[in-house]
């Protein structure tokens, strides 16, 4: 793939930390211009820099609320001025709420499916006709409780099933429209997003934080926690032309953890 993204344009929500991060990063040393989207500007800042540091044009930074109708819009309006195309979206960003059921309130289900899912939506929706013409790409990164849904993580499982959903059938347009839409379902990675879970996990379970690391990997007799470059690797891959003819799949990177058919 060297030298296959160059002059294309590059959309990552979620991309100031962890996995949307690291895809960023990787987009960026095979030369496309990056476009990172996040709610938190200063975590933005310092996703520049490391994005920077790998190569490439320098990554635009977009501060603004994909929960909200306007906030995807202004992600939208910015890369049309700027670039007026987008080969490539990926949709990164999401935070729900792990706990136990019966203590997450409405407002926790709500904000769940308002940034992760919604935020994808609309971006699909608004960058759709840019897309098109490029004959380009989109990954959605659910996660693997789309498929193996948990007591503690009701919330997630629900909207990374929605997530898969919606990729499975905007896929269908894309084979008409010439835009690959595929899913990448992440198991547990080492990033600042698994570190909250725990911590979430801990509290609604009790168990310590230090066990249920362990747990992470013992509980499905994995090696390791994945890194986020694991997702990045297949990420850069289903949006080159090797991976034309990958379409509307939902592919999970877990270690082997997930036990079910598929």
């Amino acid at each position: 793939m060297p030298g296959e993204f160059q002059g294309k344009v590059a959309v990552i929500t979620g991309g100031s930390r962890g996995i949307g991060r690291e895809i960023g990063v990787e987009f960026a040393r095979q030369g496309a211009q990056v476009v990172l989207v996040s709610s938190s500007e200063k975590n933005l800042e310092a996703a520049v820099k490391t994005v920077a540091a790998a190569g490439g044009p320098a990554p635009l930074a977009i501060t603004t609320d994909l929960r909200k109708l306007d906030g995807c819009q202004k992600a939208f309006d910015t890369v049309k001025e700027k670039f007026g195309r987008c080969d490539i979206l990926v949709n990164s960003a999401g935070a729900t709420r792990a706990g136990n059921f019966p203590d997450l309130p409405d407002e926790a289900w709500m904000d769940g499916f308002a940034l992760k899912f919604f935020g994808a939506v609309r971006l699909c929706r608004m960058f759709w006709p840019m897309l098109k013409t490029a004959q380009g790409h989109v990954v959605n990164i659910s996660g693997g409780a789309a498929r193996t849904p948990g007591a503690d993580f009701t919330i997630g499982g629900s909207v990374n099933a929605a997530m898969g959903n919606f990729s499975k059938s905007l896929s269908q347009l894309g084979k008409r429209d010439g835009v690959n839409v595929n899913c990448i379902h992440p198991g547990a990675t080492d990033t600042e997003r698994f570190n909250e879970l725990i911590a979430m996990r801990s509290k609604a379970s009790g168990k310590s934080e230090a066990d249920l690391r362990k747990e992470a990997t013992a509980k499905d007799g994995i090696r390791r926690i994945g890194k986020a470059e694991d997702i990045s690797a297949l990420t850069l891959f289903l949006c080159s032309e090797r991976a034309r003819h990958i379409q509307g799949t939902a592919i999970a990177v877990d270690g082997g953890a997930g036990a079910g058919y598929y």
